[in-house]
């Protein structure tokens, strides 16, 4: 079906999207709305206007609607010449039907401001009526974008299935030929035959109908049991029902089921749980999409026993050190049957993290390109009586069989499997013997206060044996710098390199690491408090893994609250940090604050690499980012390269950040940043609207890890 654009306007195709014109309606106020085809479920858009020059400005924050529509509700800003209209997840053509746009007047637009909060609203016209209109556009903007209902609830209402939605979907499965079969493993023992039935109900009530049930009842010796499986699979020929004679545990049972499966995929399912409707169409449809794929899993969330469901989890593209840790995969899992068949299925012996062992197997030395994740919840985990698990029987049993997976997996590499915070595994990689020498690079500017605190951290709190500290000195002229720097002239250890000239915080860094002679380099701020002595022996052993690209520390601020713990893409327009605020003792989301995992960036604040993969990349631009986002810049040229990037909560330290510097308030530091903010949008515009690391269902405005 042909685009449609109403009313008519220029949309042409260009390699970063789709650019809609906006001429005439600079100034303006306007309702946009995107519509696509409700069977693909688009978790939205990336837009962003664009000047004359088509240089974009930070991204919007579109509203999901029923049946695959967006909405996006503002006012163009007056140098807007286009809109730009590019996919949220990066890959795959751009799935829009249709895009209307509307002028709104100042009652229609008031209107619209009083629906979603009365109060703003009204004092949006107060100060109207007294002829502040900036002050006025801000509280407008402000209602526009109050949520009327927020929280999980609301989200998972705004995101079900309507009619239109389960109709296309139903005629877009017909219309494939040879569709595959999808083979379901359950394994049965004793659950309440109520979440037994509503478990086959919803597979029932899938909206692809080519599936098979392959259950196996392990020796249940509930009567009611047997004689449910029994007449579902007498009323239903898709349902096949094995029975042991003996209880065998999940991973027996599961691999009885297995060798009855008929399918290409095999799609996990507990006795206990409940399929989305559009579960197995959309493992069915990425399976069609890419013939390649080996390992497919989706979003997950949790229902008590009224059905409700609360604790989404919204998960990260594959990431190799977070599986490592725990099973953030989990629910929905599905699985070449060949792949599966190969590995031998689940192995007995493991029971409680079975399933965890199967992924780590399959996934060793397994292509990244070769697993999809859906960003849709497709699994609802039960946590009510009558579905207990042996992971909740016997946690300390399962959490021993994680690590005894992981160590096995790991094993000959020299790394070690260790029980982790929160009963997490930690992998702890091996230290080169002798350890590589760190050239710890320190761009500063007089503040010996702060700079003397941070040295004594290195030198004499940090039990790291090999390190050259290149303090990169620009223009101090304070005598208590001047005094310091004196009092370090007997410590071979330290050099003081002069660099005149403005502050430039990509050159400094620069020139440090060209004076630099470690393998090893350690990018600090002048800011930095250590806290704990093996915090630099972490990074390293990260750093020097071949495969990784970079390392970052998690920072905190003296308050003890959370600076830095990870960055994260495409948040307030370029990048933000994760969990920022979030009390230390807090454990993150689904524990991400307590383990170590992959990212798309780290801060310069704190940021260790090989000093050979720095210079690959080119180091830092100090041409175009000489203060803002540099490290984020650096971070997407390594991962560019092929490296991957690694946070860890196990190097903590604390940063006064920004007090040697000041605050971005300056109209010059203002335009600075600006400009630096389009370099970056120009430049990674792409990967700034698809951080593989977060998922595009939670919050761009913040990374809190918020629907």
């Amino acid at each position: 079906m042909a685009l449609r654009v109403l009313p008519d306007r220029s949309l042409r195709q260009e390699a970063d999207g789709l650019h809609l014109d906006l001429s005439g309606l600079g100034g303006r106020w306007i309702d946009l709305i995107l519509s696509t085809d409700p069977a693909l479920a688009v978790p939205g858009f990336a837009l962003s206007f664009l000047d004359a020059e088509g240089r974009p400005g930070a991204l919007l924050a579109e509203e999901a609607r029923r049946g695959g529509v967006f909405a996006w509700t503002g006012r163009v800003p007056p140098e807007a010449a286009a809109l730009r209209i590019a996919t949220r997840l990066g890959r795959g053509p751009l799935p829009l039907e249709a895009v209307r746009l509307r002028r709104l007047g100042r009652l229609a637009l008031l209107g619209r401001a009083a629906r979603r909060d009365p109060g703003l609203a009204l004092s949006a016209l107060s100060w109207r009526v007294q002829g502040k209109k900036v002050r006025a556009r801000g509280f407008v903007e402000r209602a526009l974008h109050r949520r009327r209902d927020g929280g999980y609830p609301a989200w998972a209402r705004a995101h079900r299935r309507d009619a239109a939605e389960r109709a296309a979907i139903q005629a877009l499965v017909a219309s494939w030929p040879d569709p595959a079969v999808v083979s379901v493993l359950m394994p049965v023992h004793n659950p309440a035959p109520k979440v037994l039935r509503a478990a086959i109900a919803s597979l029932r009530a899938q909206l692809y109908p080519h599936w098979e049930l392959c259950a196996v009842d392990d020796a249940s010796t509930d009567p009611a049991v047997t004689a449910l499986l029994a007449r579902e699979a007498a009323a239903d020929p898709r349902i096949r029902v094995v029975r042991r004679p003996e209880n065998g545990h999940i991973a027996r049972a599961t691999n009885d089921a297995l060798a009855q499966a008929k399918g290409p995929w095999c799609v996990f399912l507990d006795h206990d749980d409940v399929l989305a409707e559009d579960a197995l169409f959309e493992v069915a449809r990425a399976a069609r999409e890419d013939p390649g794929l080996v390992l497919i899993y989706s979003d997950e969330d949790k229902i008590d026993g009224r059905g409700r469901r609360f604790e989404p989890h919204f998960k990260a593209d594959f990431d190799r050190e977070l599986l490592y840790a725990q099973n953030y995969i989990n629910h929905l899992t599905a699985v070449r049957t060949d792949a599966l068949r190969h590995l031998g299925g689940l192995r007995p012996g493991f029971e409680g993290s079975q399933d965890h062992d199967l992924l780590l197997r399959l996934t060793a030395g397994l292509d990244p390109a070769r697993i999809r994740h859906i960003p849709r919840i497709l699994y609802h985990w039960r946590a009510a009586g009558g579905s207990g698990t042996f992971s909740d029987r016997a946690l300390a049993q399962a959490e021993a069989a994680r690590l005894r997976a992981l160590a096995e997996v790991v094993a000959g590499s020299g790394a070690r499997a260790e029980r982790g915070p929160e009963g997490f595994n930690r992998l702890v990689h091996p230290l080169p013997a002798p350890p590589p020498p760190v050239s710890v690079i320190i761009p500063t500017r007089d503040r010996a206060d702060l700079l003397a605190v941070t040295l004594d951290g290195l030198l004499a709190r940090t039990d790291y044996p090999a390190i050259e500290v290149v303090v990169v000195d620009n223009d101090s002229r304070e005598p208590a710098t001047a005094a310091l720097f004196a009092s370090l002239a007997g410590d071979g250890r330290v050099r003081v390199l002069p660099v005149p000239g403005p502050f430039n915080f990509s050159d400094l860094s620069n020139r440090g690491a060209a004076a630099a002679t470690g393998p090893v380099l350690l990018f600090l701020n002048n800011d930095i408090e250590v806290i704990g002595p093996d915090w630099l022996t972490e990074l390293v052993r990260q750093a020097v893994r071949p495969e990784i690209g970079a390392v970052g520390a998690k920072l905190l601020y003296p308050d003890r609250t959370i600076q830095h713990g990870g960055i994260v893409l495409g948040i307030d327009g370029v990048a933000g940090h994760s969990h920022l605020g979030v009390p230390d003792s807090e454990p993150g989301y689904f524990a991400r604050m307590r383990i170590a995992h992959e990212v798309s960036a780290v801060t310069g604040a704190c940021l260790a690499m090989r000093a050979e993969v720095f210079a690959q990349v080119g180091g830092f631009d100090a041409q175009a980012l000489k203060v803002a986002f540099n490290d984020v810049d650096l971070c997407l040229k390594v991962r560019a390269a092929g490296y991957r990037i690694v946070w860890t909560p196990f190097a903590s330290l604390i940063h006064h950040e920004s007090k040697s510097r000041g605050p971005e308030d300056t109209p010059e530091k203002k335009a600075r940043f600006e400009g630096e903010t389009r370099v970056m949008l120009g430049r990674w515009g792409g990967e700034l609207r698809a951080d593989p690391y977060y998922n595009p269902n939670l919050s761009r405005l913040s990374a809190h890890y918020r629907v």
